[in-house]
Order: structure tokens, then sequence, then C-alpha cells
């Protein structure tokens, strides 16, 4: 698995397969697009809390990118300009009924609280482990809900991905204090809800995950015939993010910033199989004179 955002990333292989493509390599437009779409999947993911909306997401910002590939000048790299695209689709997309649901933190803890708690056996904590882990995620995937969109992009790049600030800054189209800022802010207002109710980072918070799991599961939060978060996956985000240097162990927040990248990696299927049916379609192949390969 590639770390798309780490400064080793090989830029110079994305250039390589533009080129290909806009030559008419069918093979190079797919291993080009494949590299970025399940970074675009799971940061949409984290951005709708719907598996649905988020594979829609994905369709359609693939769709742009793969349309406007021609128009890509070099002037930045393909990364940044891939990204800048996908987060101005998060931004101007029409609101999904989660977040309208949910826009202020307070929304989400009245939820949260309506939900009664319920203890769990020994042996149903063993019996639904993947269930408590399906709890676990989701509801720090609500939080997220409960910042602004432009602070959850910021903090869903800066935080849980751990984009480098220039990088982060650059797709952002803002100055690197700037994105620093955003994510400080973003942070503070996250970990500050955390610290009050959530009792992974506070043990005198009552809430706990495996309590609420009953209640979830009645209200739906979790179904236990289709898991949304604890499944499809072979990584963890951590596992596919730039490790940063020994200073992160001095930072106020790095227990809530390990919780937060202890998310599912999803990969998903679907993505592959929709990209496929789009490059057969007759508006791409016409752009790209898509070949299937190109071996001049």
């Amino acid at each position: 698995m590639q770390k798309i955002f780490s400064h080793e990333y090989d830029e110079q292989s994305d250039d390589f397969l533009i080129s290909k493509s806009l030559q008419g390599s069918e093979e190079a437009l797919v291993e080009l697009i494949s590299k970025h779409q399940n970074y675009i999947y799971n940061i949409a993911f984290k951005m709708v809390l719907s598996p649905f909306d988020a594979e829609d997401i994905t369709q359609e910002v693939i769709i742009k990118v793969i349309t406007k590939l021609g128009q890509y000048n070099g002037k930045s790299s393909f990364r940044t300009w891939l990204y800048k695209i996908t987060v101005n689709h998060f931004l101007t997309m029409k609101k999904t009924w989660l977040e309208e649901r949910y826009p202020t933190f307070s929304h989400y803890e009245l939820d949260l609280e309506n939900i009664s708690d319920q203890d769990l056996s020994p042996s149903e904590q063993v019996e639904w482990s993947e269930l408590i882990e399906e709890a676990r995620q989701g509801c720090l995937a609500g939080m997220l809900l409960c910042l602004t969109r432009e602070q959850r992009i910021v903090f869903i790049l800066g935080e849980i991905f751990s984009v480098p600030h220039e990088i982060g800054a650059e797709i952002m189209s803002i100055s690197k204090d700037n994105f620093r800022q955003r994510l400080k802010r973003s942070r503070n207002d996250l970990y500050h809800f955390m610290n009050k109710k959530c009792g992974l980072v506070n043990d005198d918070n009552p809430c706990r995950c495996p309590k609420k799991l009953k209640g979830f599961i009645r209200e739906g939060w979790v179904d236990p015939t289709t898991l949304k978060f604890n499944v499809n996956y072979s990584n963890r985000i951590y596992q596919i993010v730039e490790e940063k240097d020994s200073k992160l162990k001095k930072m106020e927040y790095l227990n809530y910033k390990q919780l937060q990248q202890d998310y599912s990696f999803q990969e998903k299927d679907f993505i592959s199989k929709v990209f496929k049916d789009l490059i057969q379609s007759k508006m791409v192949k016409e752009v790209f004179e898509l070949s299937g390969s190109n071996d001049e």
C-alpha cells in the first residue's frame, strides 16, 4: 500500500502514467486512478459517514478527475491537483442527511445521552468484540460530523491522514500557517468534546462502547448484519500514513490522534468495477482515445 501523502511519494510515476493515459493507454489510466481511489473513498467516508454516499461521491470525483485530466498543466503535482478537485467537491456538494442531523456537538451529545447504557456479560464482550469495535469506530466518526465541512476536511487530512502541513495547505489553497491554525481549531473543538464525553480518553466519563452497543443496535447505529466501519480492510489508517518524528510523543493530543488513526482503511471492490464501466463510456473514450494498452 503506497503512502500517498508521504514526502517520499513518487510523483514522477504519476506524471508518466498521465502522459501514457493522454496518449490513449487504458492500462495507464486504470493504474493512475487505482493508486488514489481508496484514499478518495476513505476521505469521503470520513466526511459523510455513509458508505453509500461515500461511494457516490468517489464515483463523482473520479469522473471529474478523468474528464479534466487533459487540463492538468503540471504547475502543481498531480497529487495536489487531484485532491484539490476532491476537496472542492466535498465543500460544494449538497449536505447529506447526517450532516443536517448533526450540525453541532450538542445535537450529537443529545442523541448519545438518549441511548441507554446496558452492560454486556463477559461472554457477550468476547462474542461481540467485532460489534464493539464497529460501535467505537462509528461513534468516533459521528463526532466528525459536528465540525464544519472546512474544519472536517482539514482535520481528516492533517490529523487522521497525517498530511504534511505544506501539502495540506496546497490542497486547501491556503498558507501553511493558515492550515496549521485551522487544524489546531478543529482539534480543540473535537477533542474538547471527547474529553467531556468519551470514556476512551477520559476515565471519568461514563460513556463506554460496550455499554452503548445494545442501544446502538436498537437505534440502528450499529447493524450486526451489515458492518460499515470494521469491514473491507487489510490495514488501519495509522499503517498507511507517514510516520512523524519523535516530537509527536510530546504532543498534547497524541492519544486522541491515535484513536482517530485506528480506523479501518477500507478497500472497496466497487470502485474498480465502477471505474472499468466508466472508461468504457463513449465520453471517456473520446477524450483519451483509449486503446486498452499503448504498445507503440
